[in-house]
């Protein structure tokens, strides 16, 4: 039994997106979702891009990149 990953580019604006993944296990050809669903938000930041950049796949980042153009277009928080 092999559990796949779907994942989902939810709310993508020039700031923003947030990251749905779901697991799935196929049953006699049916998808069968498991666990809970995992969401994190990320913001056009230097530093989000570099979380984001780790925590999907090549092809979903640069999508992502594709719409937030090659700055960041949101300022660091400061603390």
């Amino acid at each position: 039994m092999e559990i796949k990953e779907k994942i989902t580019l939810d709310m993508l604006t020039s700031d923003s997106v947030s990251i749905l993944k779901q697991q799935y296990i196929t049953i006699d050809g049916t998808d069968i979702k498991v666990g809970d669903n995992i969401r994190n938000a990320y913001m056009n930041t230097q530093s989000d891009r570099d979380n984001l950049k780790d925590a999907l796949p090549e092809d979903f980042y640069n999508a992502v990149i594709s719409v937030w153009g090659s700055v960041p277009s949101v300022s660091e928080p400061t603390a």
